[in-house]
């Protein structure tokens, strides 16, 4: 684990300027276009089993292929187009994940606005929480674990528990920044 620099959170306080620009830019910002909530939920889904950096550096690959996360665009993708992907294209190569995308654009389809679907899922306005120590900040919580659930349900893939709490850190369902941190914002309700 690395030491937390002070005035940031200790995943972005490594000396890596892709991650600090991220974390102070990007991540626990509340997040409203469908298209970047579908980004998100694609890049966390990428993510499983690899760490942030990894996707993070190959996030304009991902736009590229994904036609900018256009989300019909997405949907009616050939599997010919996703084979294609699977070769040099600079993103992660697993089949499943790569094919997820176009069936998770499909149920994204079926919902009117993903926006208002997917924030219905956690409690109202972004939970803002008080953690000192990284070692507080949970994997998955209760609202993950119902977000997971119903996403499923739903027809969404790689949408696991832990994915979902991390796309909810990155899009501002819960502010997820150490009270150290420069972005740490004291709740409102406090």
């Amino acid at each position: 684990m690395h030491e937390a620099t002070p005035g940031r959170c200790h995943w972005a306080a490594v000396g890596d300027a892709t991650m600090q620009a991220y974390h102070d830019t990007e991540w626990g910002i509340p997040e409203h276009s469908d298209g970047k909530l579908f980004e998100m939920l694609t890049l966390e889904g990428a993510q499983a089993g690899l760490s942030w950096r990894t996707v993070l550096m190959r996030r304009d690959a991902y736009r590229e292929a994904y036609h900018g996360f256009d989300i019909p665009r997405v949907a009616t993708m050939t599997d010919t187009a996703l084979e294609h992907l699977l070769t040099g294209s600079g993103l992660i190569r697993n089949r499943l994940k790569i094919y997820s995308v176009r069936e998770n654009a499909r149920v994204a389809l079926t919902i009117d606005s993903l926006d208002a679907y997917l924030w219905s899922l956690v409690p109202g306005a972004p939970l803002a929480n008080r953690w000192i120590d990284p070692s507080q900040v949970p994997a998955t919580t209760p609202t993950s674990d119902r977000m997971s659930k119903t996403l499923r349900k739903k027809g969404f893939r790689f949408v696991g528990s832990t994915i979902c709490y991390a796309f909810m850190q990155a899009t501002g369902m819960v502010d997820d920044h150490l009270t150290s941190c420069h972005c740490y914002k004291e709740p409102q309700n406090a």
